[in-house]
């Protein structure tokens, strides 16, 4: 009996020690003010579109959108011709044609953002083993969501003394473990803005972290627009309802 007593006050120690070990290593995500945060929040257009000019341009290369069509685009303030070109500059497979055969064609606005890899196995095979998370979820999917995933876009550096990183790792402030198999993807100046905006590395991930956040959820806005017409029709309905009511029982005492 001693003896079990013993075991689980080890244990208990043990799981202290290590929970304090994981808080002395957590540190505080990024706090920013995020356009379409709140019950009024909308979404900045000129921020979404430089945001996805950031991930066209340095993360499609390993990370995928695979719920995002080029038509939703025009959620971002892209034009309908705009679109229209954007897509037919990328081949698509299709068919197959009357020979049972597949075929290359130009893309369509119904047409989802290809796919930067075949499949699971080979993106692993061109990433030294780690598997590139698809995006068109990942602000929703962490905890933290918006806050999170621009963190850990400017968490990159040095790491602490004392501290081994494993081969093939980077050392990130705000990733789990603090080693991250993705190498920093931004650089200062690593796109030209088509807006002129001066592409810092905090600017890119602000702007990419917008465009993720519309992709989780493109249709934010109108669900905010639908929340505050329900509340103003039930005040509305409780307000008639409660001058019925004052109505019907006047007489009573």
């Amino acid at each position: 009996m001693t003896r079990i007593r013993t075991l689980l006050a080890a244990t208990a120690v043990l799981a202290t020690l290590t929970t304090a070990a994981r808080a002395a290593e957590t540190i505080e995500l990024k706090q920013m003010d995020w356009p379409q945060a709140g019950p009024f929040g909308t979404f900045d257009r000129a921020s979404l579109q430089r945001g996805f000019q950031v991930y066209r341009e340095v993360c499609s290369a390993c990370h995928s959108l695979q719920y995002v069509a080029f038509r939703h685009l025009e959620g971002i303030g892209l034009l309908e011709e705009q679109v229209k070109a954007l897509s037919a500059e990328f081949e698509v497979t299709d068919g197959p044609d009357e020979s049972g055969d597949m075929f290359q064609r130009p893309g369509k606005p119904s047409d989802y953002l290809p796919q930067p890899f075949e499949n699971k196995q080979q993106a692993q095979a061109a990433n030294n083993g780690a598997y590139p998370p698809d995006l068109s979820l990942i602000v929703k999917s962490r905890k933290g969501h918006e806050n999170y995933v621009y963190s850990l876009m400017i968490g990159y550096g040095t790491p602490p003394a004392g501290t081994t990183l494993r081969a093939g790792m980077n050392y990130n402030a705000y990733f789990t473990g603090h080693q991250i198999a993705m190498p920093p993807p931004l650089t200062e100046g690593g796109v030209e803005y088509a807006d002129g905006t001066a592409a810092s590395v905090d600017q890119m991930a602000y702007d990419v972290t917008n465009f993720l956040a519309w992709a989780a959820e493109p249709t934010l806005e109108s669900r905010k627009a639908t929340g505050v017409k329900v509340v103003l029709f039930l005040l509305v309905f409780a307000g008639l309802a409660y001058a019925v009511k004052r109505k019907v029982w006047a007489d009573v005492h």
